[in-house]
């Protein structure tokens, strides 16, 4: 069983930067694939970022050269610098774990940490 903690939301102006940061416990780290999710009021939970167990990476279109996703399988974190931010940015972020290649559906995701908000103003 693995437990998720997510930590670095907060609000920032557009354009600004945030970092969002999952902290893992429990199961092996190194061998599961990462990703963050984001949702928002009255939308569905879509992905974000994915990243397999040795630092392969895959992205959203919509957020494709402005977030980047890291994972130190040492410190068991995954991390998400988020830079240029949007006001559509603005949803729950979710990371999100499975022992298996990434995944972009999140009902593929085994386990999931509680959300921090993330808020962009214009």
């Amino acid at each position: 069983q693995v437990q998720l903690a997510e930590s670095g939301g907060g609000l920032v102006q557009a354009g600004g930067s945030l970092r969002l940061s999952c902290a893992a416990s429990g199961g092996t780290f190194s061998s599961y694939a990462m990703g963050w999710f984001r949702q928002a009021p009255g939308k569905e939970r879509e992905f974000v970022a994915g990243i397999t167990w040795n630092g392969g990476t895959v992205y959203a279109d919509s957020v494709k050269g402005r977030f980047t996703i890291s994972r130190s399988n040492a410190k068991n974190t995954v991390s998400l610098q988020m830079n240029s931010l949007k006001p559509e940015d603005t949803a729950v972020y979710y990371c999100a774990a499975r022992s298996s290649f990434v995944a972009i559906t999140s009902t593929r995701y085994d386990y999931w940490g509680q959300g921090t908000q993330v808020t962009v103003s214009s």
